[in-house]
């Protein structure tokens, strides 16, 4: 079995971010309307080449509860009209963690996670309250994720090996 270090990375002030403003023709629009059905077909468009499996065995009914649960937000982004990537943030008090995040396979490398990561980072300071923005990521994820996360202003508090 492969040894596994998951990453916890938090931000505890907006003047951290360290943002990309170019957004190289990404457009990222919120999912307003509560959709499970989308966010199940996100986490697995884009988690699959990452081993994203957690969730994949959860029912529609649990999906369905995860996705209405009024403290997660959704946010899809689009290149030339397809879908290119995406980001959750879920609000727990004035903690709001970046749930879900990342590219599909076909659009990393064309220097959009630095700008998706920091709207990501945006978004969650705009929300009312927010003292903290935090993460994890794990050792399977893209390699460059976790350099993102630290470029964009993260700071590791915690890791752990499974």
């Amino acid at each position: 079995m492969q040894e596994v270090i998951t990453y916890y990375l938090e931000m505890k002030s907006e003047k951290e971010l360290k943002g990309v403003e170019e957004s190289n023709g990404l457009s990222v629009i919120e999912a307003e309307i509560d959709n499970y059905k989308l966010n199940k077909f996100l986490y697995q468009y884009v988690g699959e080449p990452w081993d994203w499996v957690d969730k994949l065995s959860l029912s529609d009914e649990s999906w369905q509860r995860y996705v209405e649960n009024p403290g997660l937000r959704t946010w899809v982004a689009y290149y030339k009209g397809s879908i290119a990537g995406y980001f959750e943030l879920s609000v727990v008090g004035s903690d709001i963690e970046l749930v879900y995040f990342g590219l599909a396979q076909a659009f990393i490398g064309k220097g959009f996670g630095g700008y998706l990561l920091s709207f990501a980072i945006k978004q969650a300071w705009g929300i009312d309250g927010a003292k903290r923005v935090w993460l994890h990521t794990c050792s399977l994820d893209h390699p460059n994720a976790l350099k993102n996360y630290e470029a964009r202003g993260f700071k590791l508090y915690k890791t752990e090996t499974t």
